[in-house]
Order: structure tokens, then sequence, then C-alpha cells
């Protein structure tokens, strides 16, 4: 079964994350998988709208740890790194329906959507912190300049979890909607976009995104790089490790451990 679904109704691509039985967690090949299809789609002038969810309970609870330990993200062209190429570069309308979890990458990754439909169910999310990295996809650029810095500080330091009427407070998500309306809700709004001229409406979209790409793409390039170091780390192995066996990290040790080096 393919862990990543697409079906083309008209000019909307719908794409699914298809791993339900581990909450649609993403791994190295999903990466590249979901970045092959938006460059496909990028390219092919039958589709004009795409939309974007989860199957199962859940939007994606983020990285697959097991993957992720398997295959750490190196700087430069990793499957994460191929995937924010393709979203920056992606200049068509981008709709998400985000339901259930919504984790680490589940969260920034809406951040590249014209559109995020958030159902009743959602729970966002931000634990970078809590594995000892840092945000990725852009993020620590495009949630402060959308929530201001003391907002941003608070979800990506204390790294809590937010409902979908938080999001929606804080200007993250679209609106919110019934989940049992979400899918729906998200398709409406993509017939309505594959109605309008498709060349202006790509035209709109690099224009809305001018002023905030540059940034957004250095914090990209920084963050990766940072983000590979940190997986490295002293700090990583011992919230993965915890992670593993079910227990809460003892980050004071790993302090510990780095004075006495």
């Amino acid at each position: 079964m393919s862990e990543i679904l697409t079906e083309r109704s008209g000019s909307i691509l719908r794409v699914t994350l298809n791993r339900p039985a581990k909450k649609n967690a993403m791994t190295s090949a999903m990466y590249n998988a979901l970045a092959d299809i938006l460059d496909e789609a990028a390219k092919d002038d039958r589709v004009r709208v795409v939309v974007w969810d989860g199957a199962g309970d859940s939007f994606t609870a983020g990285n697959d740890v097991e993957d992720f330990l398997k295959n750490p993200p190196e700087p430069g062209e990793s499957p994460q790194a191929r995937l924010q190429h393709a979203l920056i570069n992606f200049d068509k309308p981008l709709i998400a329906a985000v339901h259930g979890a919504a984790v680490g990458g589940g969260t920034t990754m809406l951040t590249h959507c014209d559109f995020v439909y958030a159902g009743e169910s959602t729970k966002f999310q931000m634990p970078f912190i809590n594995l000892g990295l840092v945000p990725e996809f852009g993020s620590s650029f495009s949630i402060p300049s959308r929530v201001g810095h003391l907002r941003a500080a608070e979800l990506i330091l204390l790294g809590l979890p937010f409902d979908a009427r938080r999001a929606e407070e804080l200007g993250l998500v679209t609106r919110v909607v019934p989940d049992q309306n979400l899918l729906a809700t998200a398709i409406e709004t993509a017939e309505k976009l594959a109605e309008k001229p498709a060349g202006a409406l790509r035209a709109i979209k690099r224009l809305l995104r001018r002023s905030s790409r540059e940034q957004t793409e250095q914090a990209m390039r920084d963050e990766n790089e940072e983000f590979a170091a940190r997986a490295r780390s002293a700090e990583a192995r011992e919230a993965f490790a915890a992670f593993l066996e079910k227990r809460r990290p003892d980050f004071t040790k790993v302090k510990e451990a780095a004075t006495a080096n």
C-alpha cells in the first residue's frame, strides 16, 4: 500500500498521507515522494489546485522516530530539505485539511499552505525542544512573523500542544470546522479556486509570498544546518532514548557530562 495517495478530480489534485496505523508519521521516503508529487503538480497544467490531508485519525504525527534515527538529516539536500524546496517553490494554491494530530512538521509544514482548514479534533504541537532539536520548514521565521515573538516563544520554547481554536486565534489556520465537514470544506474552496484564471492565481500567490520568501529560505538553510547538528547532540540522544524507553528525559545528566568533558 502506498504511503502517499493521489487522486485527481478535474483540475484538483488530492494528496493524502497514508500511514494511518502510524498516525501518518513521516519517513524519508515519504518526504521524497511528497516532494516529487508537488514538483510534478507544479509542471502539470491539468492541475490547478492541490488539497492535502491525512488518512485515519490524524494529519501527521511528525517524523517517524525509528526512520529518523536510522536516517538522521544531513545539512544540505536531505529529504526534508527537498520537500521544503518543493513547498516554497509551489506557486499554485495549496489547501490543507487537518485533523487529529498535527505534530512537529505536521504544524510547521502548514505555514506553506494558502488555506488551512482544521477539524475541531486537531491538536497542534511543535515539540522540537523536547527532543533537543530546533524548528524546521522555515518556521523560526514564519511563526514569529505571524503571531509575534512572545507567542511564538510560548509555542516553540515550551513545545506544548494547542487546540484548533487557539490556532485560529493566532492566525495559523484559516478556519475551524466540524471534523465531518473538513474535507468537503477544503474541496469546496478548491473548486472555487479551480474556476479562477490559473495564470493570475499563480502570479498573485508569488506576489503574496514575495516579501517573506527570502527570509523564509534563509531560515530554512539556518534551521537545516542547526537541525542536523542538534540531531547528533548528546541532548537529542538522551531525548530519543527516553522516548523509546517510555521515560522522562533527564537533561541535567547531559549538562553535567558536557561540563565534565
